[in-house]
Parts: structure tokens; sequence; C-alpha cells
């Protein structure tokens, strides 16, 4: 079976060396896949971190954040780094590691551990003290948020979009359905499957689509916007769209995002009060009205706590889908935010 990643180019590897997870697991020559774009300036003060949504990789970060005219975000006036998740197929992944580390047998993964190997690359790998800006959509989201928290004194500024700073425990409950739908495929065989578990990633592919949109998103038959004929044709759709393909990786995903938790460190100690109120970035915490995800109460409850947070809904019929900025009026409505963060 061919690798689900071999058609994504232009990136580079930085080696983490012996990584130690959260979990405690050490996997020897750990590898972050990242890309960047634009030239540090003098004073390195025009760093621009995207880190990507579940399944995604850093073209996910370029499509959302650098397409289009007029963003504010350009690789002409900033440094753009956008790193990939472990469990995306690029960096270490159970689809791309060797035994014993392959498959189910790699190490349980937060978002903590991928900001550490992110801090990692930043600091040791690219001599990064500062950020000027940590923006990112969905995992990007959880991911920023992390940024935020973990290296108060090196993020200057920070957009979530649809993200919070802790997974909900109706978020939880929606990810351990897509899980479920995964394992009961006799085909996955906990993970140790030898041919692909198509029954399994199409029942995930159903329930991912159902809950990607808003009520009112299916009302005015959004499905059409994707050239589609029936909103039954959406979960062939996502096929296409949603990757990575490897189920093993996408559960490594999904475990991480179920896991986020901004105080779940040594530093916080599980205190999330605490850890919003150590954030020094200016920000805007930007839910979409919609979204079925990540609940626009819990973000203004963070923003609340959080010194220099300002709260600014996207009001959307798109749910979580509008916040990859795909339609015009969510983008205008980020850049704009974006904007008076960095000019």
């Amino acid at each position: 079976m061919p690798h689900y990643r071999d058609s994504i180019s232009e990136y580079e590897i930085f080696n983490l060396g012996d990584f130690e997870f959260q979990c405690g697991a050490a996997l020897p020559n750990a590898k972050l896949a990242y890309k960047t774009l634009g030239t540090l300036n003098k004073d390195k003060s025009n760093v621009i971190l995207l880190p990507h949504p579940v399944g995604g990789t850093h073209e996910n970060s370029e499509r959302i954040y650098l397409e289009g005219e007029n963003r504010p975000i350009s690789p002409e006036k900033h440094f753009i780094i956008a790193p990939n998740m472990f469990g995306n197929g690029l960096s270490s992944s159970p689809s791309n590691t060797s035994a014993p580390f392959n498959g189910p047998n790699f190490p349980a993964v937060t978002i903590y551990d991928n900001i550490e190997a992110q801090h990692k690359l930043l600091t040791e790998g690219l001599g990064i003290s500062k950020i000027r800006l940590v923006t990112g959509f969905s995992m990007g989201g959880l991911q920023t948020f992390h940024w935020a928290a973990m290296y108060p004194d090196m993020v200057e500024n920070f957009v979530p979009i649809c993200g919070t700073a802790k997974c909900s425990g109706h978020n939880w409950l929606f990810l351990e359905s897509l899980a479920t739908a995964i394992a009961v495929d006799p085909v996955f065989d906990n993970g140790n499957y030898t041919e692909y578990p198509t029954s399994g990633m199409k029942a995930f592919n159903t329930i991912y689509s159902a809950w990607a949109f808003s009520q009112e998103f299916f009302r005015q038959n959004g499905h059409e916007n994707f050239g589609l004929e029936s909103f039954k044709e959406m979960p062939d759709a996502f096929d296409d769209r949603l990757g990575p393909k490897d189920p093993n990786d996408i559960l490594v995903h999904i475990r991480a995002w179920q896991n986020a938790d901004i105080s779940n460190n040594a530093l916080y100690k599980r205190n999330l009060r605490v850890a919003l109120e150590s954030i020094k970035a200016k920000g805007f915490i930007m839910p979409i009205s919609t979204d079925q995800y990540f609940w626009s109460d819990d973000n203004r409850d963070e923003a609340s706590l959080i010194p220099n947070a300002t709260f600014r809904e996207i009001s959307s019929i798109w749910g979580h889908v509008g916040g990859s900025l795909s339609q015009p009026y969510e983008r205008k409505i980020a850049d704009d935010a974006i904007r008076e963060l960095i000019g």
C-alpha cells in the first residue's frame, strides 16, 4: 500500500533525537517535519508560527493563511514556520516509524508533546527566541493556546481559531465516537491491520461530515458549495478531503485532541485558571458561532481570564469548517483581527 503522504513535497526534517513524551515513552531518532517561508529579519522579530489542523500538514496552514490577495501574513514580510504534528505521516508517526514503535505501538501523544518538539525546533534548530504571532485553526487552535500558556515570555500575539484551552466533555465524546467507529471494524484488529479498514474509515467520515457543519448549513443546502447533488454524498467527499488516511495516524491526532489541556503539565499542575491567567500575549479568541466542536461559551470564559485577550466570535453557518477561512466573510474577520495585532 503506497504511503499516503508521498505526494507532499517541499518540507524539511528536524532531528529531535531521543524524544521523551509526556506518557514516559522515549522515541529514538524522532523527526519533526516543517516548512519555512520568507526570510528571518536581522533582529528575528518577524516570526509567524502556523500549526495545522487535525489530519493536516503544513500545506493546510499555507492554504488557510497565505492563499488569496492582501492577506496579513506574507512571506514578503514574515518568516513563517509551519510545523507538522506527530502522527500526520510526515513527522514521526505510527505509519513511518520502525518497530518496536510502529503502528499501534507508537507512544501516546499530547498537544504538550507537539509544542515541546516545536519549541526545540525553533530554539535549537532555528535560533529563535521570540514569536511575533501564533495562529491556527482547530487542532492548530489547540496548539496556539498551548504555545501561549507554555511559553508566555516567547509568544507576543496569538489567535486561536476554533480551538479551546482544554477539550470539553462534549467534544471528547464526539471524538470518542470517531475512534470507536474505526475500532469496531474487525479488519482494524486493534491497529494491527494488514489491509485497509474501509468500513471503519467510512463510518469515521460519516460521523465527521455530519458534525463538521451546522444544522443551518444543511438546511440551506450547503452541500451544493462542494458541487454535490445531495447531502448524502458528504461522507465520500470527506474521504477525499480529510487526512491522514492511515487509521493509526489519525487516532494519534484524535487522542491528542481529546487530552488537550494547557494546564496538564508540571508548570500549572492542572490548574486551568492559573494557566489562562499566566498568558501574557495579546490576542483574539475566535470561535465560529455554529461550531459543534469548540463551543463559543467556552472561549468566552477563557478570554475573560486571559489578561490581554479579546473574545471575537465569527458569525457563520459553516460550523467548524468556517474556521478554515475558505469563505471570504470569515476570512476577512480573521484577517482583520490578525492585522490589528501585527499590522
